[in-house]
């Protein structure tokens, strides 16, 4: 158990295959207002995890990094918002560019890059880092944190878990 009443853990990945895996079990687990925060360097796999959570949703259309775009709307199960902070030079500017609004409430947000925008997000989310093993080049380490009730119940039936380091 985390700090302050939340769960949190360390998921290990040996492929990007894994990652989505993981990803996939967040998407077909996720309810209405899910909000998933990954954070992480280029290559982490952040996309990649998004991607799975667009398999999970049953999203049939193809999910890339909307960099240029902000946020991408997908429809599946329930709708993915998939927005990239990582162009944004803060919240505010977030917030002008459409990347938080009440629509996202009925469905799914996954934000890459959120560390840019941690100020305008809320209380209730799971965060995700992603970080590579310097000694396994394909292998990454989740490191979660479920904050709020929604984020919880999504991490403990997703079966998100710690594994010790090996």
């Amino acid at each position: 158990r985390g700090g302050r009443g939340w769960r949190e853990g360390t998921q290990f990945s040996s492929n990007a295959r894994t990652t989505r895996q993981i990803g996939r079990r967040l998407g077909r687990r996720a309810l209405p207002g899910t909000l998933i925060a990954l954070r992480g360097p280029l290559g982490a796999g952040k996309t990649q995890l998004a991607k799975g959570v667009a398999e999970g949703l049953g999203i049939d259309s193809v999910v890339n990094s909307p960099t240029f775009i902000i946020v991408n709307e997908h429809r599946g199960r329930l709708p993915l918002f998939h927005a990239d902070a990582y162009r944004l030079a803060d919240g505010a500017e977030a917030r002008a560019a459409g990347l938080f609004d009440e629509r996202q409430e009925s469905g799914v947000t996954v934000i890459e890059w959120a560390e840019r925008v941690e100020e305008w997000l809320p209380a209730d989310r799971l965060e995700i880092d992603l970080a590579i093993d310097p000694t396994r080049p394909g292998r990454r380490a989740l490191r979660w944190r479920a904050m709020g009730p929604l984020h919880d119940a999504l991490a403990r039936s997703a079966r998100l878990r710690s594994e010790p380091s090996r």
